[in-house]
């Protein structure tokens, strides 16, 4: 039996889930997006079956409504979905990175029968638009899914098969519990990259040679600072109560980090920097095989090799061998804290995985994954 899904909003996540439903043959994908030359791209791409006139006009045809929009346009989107002539057994869901606005958008929807499930596949990539779009982006991740209280648990099932074809890990959770959580692992780990980055704008003016030092791990550190400032800005009001919880513990424990700076207890020093190592040790690593968690980020290879003429393109013509593409190569020279000179990083840990595999059997060549 065929399933009608309307995909509104024709992105990288719109895209690249039409590209992962479209594995199940019984799926037929009605798209829209704004900008009509990004709709003809995805249809043209094979990412949608038809373009739709409208939001309205697709989510009127639909089983399923996915919202792959901002998650400002998708709060509109919910509250003038009341007016549409939707199917009896509708779904609407979306891809939002905040929840609770978009669930409390969506209560005059609820409280007239209609089921909506928010969700948020938990994946990214350095690129942005359909043209970017991979039928893979979502393996391995989480995708979450926040249903109301008291939602209709088959509705959630029939999400759940739904989204079996994207390959990705379904967890349901409630939307407040949502973004508390991603607020700690992701939301918030942005402004504080951001406000690093800042501190080394103020302090560089008579120092000018310092942004060549942070180019090595505090590069790394802070890369998470050149996303969207548009979406972090959104991301930022829409979460701004969890954020001022997170902001409130901060300042907590920059106070205690600074009594102990003044009291300067080697031992207390030591423990500090030794009980942040051990929980992060013990955090769940990609290269093993754990899911890539709220934070999008690549994965990392960093290569100790030698300066002689040739060796980057020895080690890309191994990979490219081998057909593993990678998405940024670059030398370091600031190596204090930086594992090798090398830092080659790759779209999902599969590719990365197996380049470490290839590059340790052809070369002599010491290797580390971050």
């Amino acid at each position: 039996m065929t399933i009608n899904i309307a995909i509104i909003g024709l992105g990288l996540i719109g895209g690249s889930l039409g590209l992962a439903l479209k594995r199940n043959p019984d799926i037929h994908i009605i798209g829209f997006d704004q900008s009509y030359s990004t709709a003809d791209e995805a249809y043209r791409r094979g990412v949608i079956d038809i373009i739709a006139p409208s939001a309205q006009s697709a989510g009127e045809q639909a089983d399923i409504i996915i919202f792959a929009t901002p998650v400002n346009t998708t709060v509109v989107l919910m509250q003038e979905a009341i007016e549409w002539a939707l199917k009896e057994d509708i779904i609407i869901t979306d891809t939002g990175s905040t929840k609770k606005p978009i669930m409390d958008a969506a209560t005059l929807l609820i409280d007239k029968g209609i089921s909506v499930i928010g969700g948020h596949p938990m994946a990214g990539s350095h690129k942005s638009g359909v043209s970017a779009a991979k039928e893979h982006l979502f393996e391995n991740a989480y995708y979450i899914l926040t249903p109301p209280p008291n939602a209709d648990s088959g509705q959630i099932e029939r999400l759940r098969d739904l989204f079996a074809s994207t390959k990705g890990k379904i967890v349901v959770l409630d939307a407040a519990e949502h973004d508390r959580m991603t607020a700690i692992v992701s939301h918030f780990p942005h402004i504080i990259a951001s406000s690093l980055v800042g501190r080394l704008a103020d302090q560089q003016e008579g120092q000018s040679f310092v942004k060549n030092l942070a180019a090595g791990g505090f590069r790394d550190l802070t890369r998470i600072a050149s996303a969207d400032p548009v979406m972090w800005r959104d991301v930022t009001i829409q979460n701004r109560d969890e954020l001022l919880t997170q902001l409130d513990g901060w300042f907590e424990e920059m106070g205690t980090v600074r009594d102990m700076l003044v009291t300067n207890d080697p031992d207390e020093i030591y423990n500090f920097f030794a009980e942040a190592k051990k929980f992060r040790d013990n955090l769940p690593s990609t290269f093993e095989g754990a899911t890539q968690g709220a934070l999008y980020m690549t994965f990392d290879l960093h290569i100790d090799i030698p300066d002689h003429p040739g060796v980057i393109s020895e080690i890309t013509k191994i990979l490219a061998d081998d057909r593993i593409s990678l998405t940024n190569i670059r030398i370091v020279e600031t190596r204090t804290d930086v594992y090798g000179i090398l830092v080659i990083s790759f779209q999902t840990s599969d590719d990365r995985k197996r380049a470490n595999e290839v590059l340790s059997k052809a070369t002599d060549y010491s290797m580390q994954i971050l």
